[in-house]
């Protein structure tokens, strides 16, 4: 839809001087630091980035992704790449080249095949105001991380329907089986009459239709098959979804953040 923007995607610092009026020290630091990475800058842009690419905002967010496949295409072509993720807008990302098949295989010429996602959640979004860093998504790249490179910063999360940057709206990621979040044990009960799916951090419960994110109890185990997971579930044949939240640190955030949004509650 023409409100959201879309992330343009460049294959370094250097090239993506070219799209943004000024990057500032706090933008440059950072991309030093982690890109190639999980990282979009947002950032005030350049006339030479069209308005249906950033929704008619003056900032646009740039990101410089970790992929050898990918670089060699942004190597390759003389303009930076303006993309979402690749599926129906609002349902769950796709971390597969069989995930972009099966939603969208019919209505695109083809398919670069990279294998499955490494990250497995989209890319952390950075805004600067003020001077100080702000985080308008949580995503691949943790806070911690951010913060070990420009000192503390604040989160703006949420936008009901004019989002500042992708993933933003208060319903995205969404599967369509209902999916309801809390303590497991006591939603299984709840539901006890319906078939009933199970997605867990790292417990296991005696359910046939589950999927455990980390038996370890690792967060970026958790991140790279969150989506995955999710999209299993959904196909399932169940009638609902129930979660958990997982430990609320490190990637950890953004799994919750995907599951807040993904939530029908």
């Amino acid at each position: 839809p023409t409100f959201d923007p879309l992330i343009v995607h460049v294959p370094s610092l250097e090239r993506a001087s070219a799209f943004a009026r000024t990057i500032p020290p706090q933008a440059a630091d950072l991309a030093r630091a982690f890109w190639p990475g999980p990282l979009t800058l947002l950032l005030e842009k350049n006339p030479i980035i069209p308005d249906l690419v950033t929704a008619g905002l003056s900032t646009v967010g740039l990101r410089c992704p970790d992929h050898a496949l990918t670089q060699e295409l942004l190597e390759a072509l003389p303009f930076p790449l303006a993309a979402p993720s690749a599926n129906p807008f609002g349902y769950i990302s796709p971390t597969t080249p069989e995930h972009v098949q099966t939603q969208l295989g019919d209505r695109i010429p083809y398919i670069l095949d990279g294998g499955p996602c490494t990250v497995g959640i989209e890319s952390t979004i950075v805004a600067f105001e003020n001077g100080k860093g702000v985080i308008l998504r949580n995503g691949g790249l943790a806070v911690e991380d951010i913060e070990s490179v420009i000192g503390n910063v604040s989160v703006q999360l949420h936008s009901s329907s004019n989002p500042k940057a992708p993933g933003q709206l208060e319903s995205h990621y969404a599967p369509r089986t209902p999916l309801v979040t809390g303590d497991i044990t006591e939603l299984l009960k709840q539901h006890k009459n319906r078939r009933t799916a199970v997605l867990s951090f790292r417990d296991n419960f005696d359910v046939k239709d589950q999927i455990i994110l980390s038996s370890s109890g690792d967060l970026h185990e958790a991140a790279r098959n969150f989506f995955s997971a999710l999209r299993k579930l959904d196909q399932s044949g169940a009638e609902i979804i129930v979660a958990e939240f997982v430990p609320e640190n490190g990637l950890g955030r953004a799994i919750n953040d995907r599951l807040r949004r993904a939530s029908s509650e």
